[in-house]
């Protein structure tokens, strides 16, 4: 039975300085681990209520502290992650990791409390700079990040297959990440139409075969088409504008329009609703700066009803004409 994230060479860059602050012989570090291992093992079959992503995680993090001390002495173990010269983030994570060790193996043992950590500032970018990054972008990834859009994880996207779309009502059915719960999403018609052209060109039939490429290739090329936007256009926003983020601006963006905390959560799949709460205090206070619109009018009742399903707001009357506007 193999172990998620232990992948012969795998190394995982926010835990590199783990190696560079305790050489040991590699025969110790071998035998080390080969000691933990039945620990191991059970401690992955007690976290089997988590995310597999969360499993790999953890069981990663517990291979890389079994390589320099011994997982059996906590008091050990507590002293060589103190020592680590790493940031308290992930120092956080090696310790909680180490505490799901401690309970699957009745080892006593109790977590210290968590270190400081700079709390994370949300950054919630303009349509118009994510639209720029997937202009720039080949046919195949305008539809992944199109997507993206939607608020869906890049894990979410990597899980696609043809069962997950209904082509013809324009509905997706987003596989759950993180343990989250799965949601059905409206798609717009030219969303809708790319999805319909890119599954006849790459003459996709088998309705279980995957769509898109790993979350980590997805990652992989927003960083390079957000590169490639950055030297055409010169402009240093867009160098801070990560995948994420346009997880951010999708709920953001769609509390802004519906003003419905409880619909937001459920188009973002989440199971907490505090973890959707933080959106709405985001939208109200970007409500408040001064920034750049898109003004447009209406005629007619199908004119209205069409700028207010591309997400603009009502303002005033004005000439017999109604004027709706959107933030850029």
């Amino acid at each position: 039975m193999g172990l998620p994230g232990f992948e012969p060479g795998s190394r995982a860059p926010e835990a590199q300085s783990l190696d560079q602050a305790s050489r040991q012989p590699l025969n110790t570090s071998l035998d080390s681990f080969k000691k933990n291992l039945p620990s191991l093992l059970k401690t992955l079959s007690k976290i089997q209520h988590l995310s597999k992503a969360n499993q790999k995680a953890i069981m990663y993090r517990l291979r890389r502290i079994a390589r320099h001390v011994n997982l059996e002495n906590p008091s050990e173990v507590e002293r060589f992650l103190y020592n680590l010269d790493i940031s308290n983030n992930y120092r956080n994570k090696l310790f909680l990791a180490y505490q799901y060790y401690c309970e699957a193996n009745n080892i006593p043992y109790r977590k210290p409390k968590n270190q400081h950590v700079k709390p994370y500032v949300i950054h919630v970018p303009t349509e118009e700079r994510i639209n720029t990054i997937i202009a720039c972008s080949g046919w195949v990834y305008s539809v992944v990040f199109s997507l993206s859009k939607y608020g869906l994880r890049p894990d979410e996207i990597s899980k696609l297959t043809l069962r997950n779309l209904d082509l013809e009502r324009g509905t997706l059915t987003v596989p759950t990440s993180k343990m989250g719960n799965q949601r059905t999403l409206k798609l717009d018609s030219k969303t809708l139409d790319m999805l319909k052209a890119y599954v006849h060109r790459k003459r996709i039939r088998d309705i279980d075969q995957k769509l898109f490429g790993s979350a980590r290739k997805i990652k992989e090329k927003w960083r390079f088409y957000r590169q490639r936007a950055y030297e055409k256009f010169k402009d240093p926003e867009l160098l801070k504008i990560r995948l994420y983020d346009l997880r951010h601006w999708f709920a953001t963006t769609t509390y802004m329009k519906t003003r419905d905390i409880f619909y937001v959560k459920y188009v973002l799949g989440h199971r907490n609703i505090n973890n959707t709460m933080r959106y709405m205090h985001l939208a109200n206070s970007l409500a408040n700066y001064s920034d750049e619109w898109v003004c447009k009018v209406a005629k007619t009742l199908q004119e209205a009803c069409s700028l207010v399903e591309q997400g603009f707001e009502y303002v005033t009357e004005m000439d017999g004409v109604k004027i709706f506007r959107k933030r850029k």
